[in-house]
């Protein structure tokens, strides 16, 4: 039988590594997977509490609105107001998704068609290539480099893309690469789109996770942003709700309506318990978004010393949860799948390897920070044994 769109869709890189922890993990080995980005940190007790207090009560069993509730999407606006002096109506400028991925997907189908060009980064978190692609469209990957200016990186593939793209999208703190930007670069990007009418659609996923007094921009900060695209926020990484699934698309009212009537075809939104509690952790959390960001920047620091004792020299990301790693020059030959199932095999650590985001990917791989610091200690233990022997 033949299927539609997913017939463009490749293999999941990341499933031989899956495969091969969970044959070693049924054979009684302890692996210590620092490879799927899945928090592991405990969402907040208040917010817990607030989700049963909820669900017993039956009026919250019945369908909600695929918009969101009108205080949740207060909560969101007054979130942007508070860090990041961002004026948003919740009315026409902030929708709730069944989280950031859902949004994104949902939202690229308004905007593209077959015919149609979006522009993506490159490494990239598959969903960002592969939502134009579902939604029929072409893709132009812009690769990030760290020595390179991303927005001339992006100016450059415009230029020479026919048809001209008329989608841009952007991620920072970059997923897997942790490049970090400044509000210079969403200053020119904003101009740049409304110079030459193109939509921006910026994924704010690690908005709160950031390190070393680095504070990631908002897009929505550059006056004139909401003209031209849209912002997408999650609850997933700083206040630790990924099962709860809980996004949002805030910016360019027409984009947010456009989403909202196909949403209204598709979903009645998310679980209404749900997003109570989001509420809650919106308008309460920002002391345990900071508690988050200090775990995760202890076991940061943790690694990366770690790694670099063991002869391995990363960098010190400013933001994200993941730690993105050149391949050490004895072994970069291998490739990062190979030298990912080494490590898997030989120090007892899963990562994912960097070809699984993209072909510029390749000769890293990514780290992420979801174990214990002592899970890591135990980690880079096994890393060193194991490039003493490979």
């Amino acid at each position: 039988m033949e299927f539609r769109r997913i017939d463009r869709l490749p293999p999941y890189v990341f499933a031989e590594v899956d495969r091969r922890k969970i044959a070693a993990r049924r054979a009684g080995e302890d692996i210590v997977d620092l490879g799927f980005g899945n928090p592991d940190i405990p969402s907040a007790p208040f917010v817990v509490d607030k989700l049963v207090e909820a669900a017993r009560n039956p009026r919250n069993h019945r369908y909600s609105v695929s918009r969101g509730l009108p205080n949740l999407r207060r909560a969101v606006a007054e979130r942007y107001r508070r860090r990041f002096g961002v004026e948003l109506d919740p009315e026409t400028q902030v929708i709730s998704t069944i989280g950031a991925k859902e949004g994104l997907s949902h939202l690229l189908w308004t905007l593209l068609q077959p015919g149609d060009v979006a522009i993506v980064p490159e490494p990239s978190y598959p969903i960002h290539i592969y939502a134009p692609i579902i939604a029929g469209a072409e893709v132009r990957q812009a690769p990030i480099e760290r020595e390179a200016d991303y927005f001339e990186v992006l100016e450059r593939m415009f230029r020479n893309s026919w048809p001209r793209p008329r989608v841009i999208i952007v991620s920072f703190p970059h997923n897997p690469t942790t490049h970090c930007v400044d509000l210079r670069f969403f200053e020119r990007l904003v101009a740049f789109a409304r110079e030459h009418e193109v939509a921006v659609v910026h994924d704010f996923a690690y908005a709160d996770i950031a390190f070393d007094g680095y504070r990631p921009p908002s897009m929505m900060q550059v006056p004139g942003a909401v003209d031209v695209g849209v912002e997408l926020y999650t609850l997933t990484k700083g206040h630790s709700m990924p099962g709860w699934r809980v996004g949002f698309v805030v910016g360019n009212a027409e984009m947010v309506a456009a989403l909202a009537k196909l949403k209204s075809y598709l979903d009645y939104g998310t679980f209404q318990p749900i997003q109570i509690a989001a509420i809650v952790a919106l308008n309460e959390g920002d002391g345990y978004v900071e508690e988050v960001n200090a775990i995760y920047r202890r076991r940061r620091d943790a690694l990366v010393d770690g790694l670099v004792r063991s002869g391995w020299k990363v960098e010190r990301p400013r933001g994200t949860m993941f730690v993105w790693a050149p391949i050490p020059d004895p072994y970069r030959e291998m490739g990062s799948l190979p030298f990912a199932l080494d490590l898997l095999d030989r120090a007892k650590v899963a990562v994912s390897p960097g070809i699984g985001f993209g072909p510029s990917g390749e000769g890293f791989v990514r780290f992420a920070l979801v174990e214990n610091e002592h899970r890591i200690g135990q980690a880079v233990r096994g890393i060193r044994k194991a490039l003493d022997r490979l």
